[in-house]
């Protein structure tokens, strides 16, 4: 499989159902992103990434028992596929060795007064 590169919105929503230690469905990813990142974002948004990153590999889903408080209505419950949990390892060894690379003087840079 080739390899598919992951925008930044893309990498926490896959970072959060992999994180999910409950069956995952775009409410509580909406809320658990939004909660982690102080962002707020739109429940739309959550449910387009989530499909198209299913639609790249990342995820697969599944579909729920109806349930009486969502009027009969079932969730749809997302997991991370091999490749997903792949890529999340190699996204991680990147920033790592990138963050690695940076020279200890620009993180702690001296204040100047003039």
């Amino acid at each position: 499989m080739k390899r598919t590169f992951l925008g930044e919105f893309e990498e926490i929503v896959l970072l959060v159902v992999a994180a999910c230690t409950d069956p995952a469905y775009g409410v509580t990813i909406w809320e658990s992103i939004q909660q982690t990142t102080g962002r707020t974002i739109t429940l739309s948004a959550v449910h387009a990434t989530l499909y198209r990153l299913e639609e790249k590999g990342f995820l697969t889903s599944e579909m729920g028992g109806a349930t009486a408080e969502r009027g009969g209505r079932r969730k749809r419950f997302f997991t991370i596929t091999n490749y997903g949990s792949r890529s999340l390892q190699e996204i991680q060894e990147i920033r790592q060795q990138l963050w690695k690379a940076i020279p200890q003087e620009k993180m702690h840079p001296k204040l100047s007064f003039s």
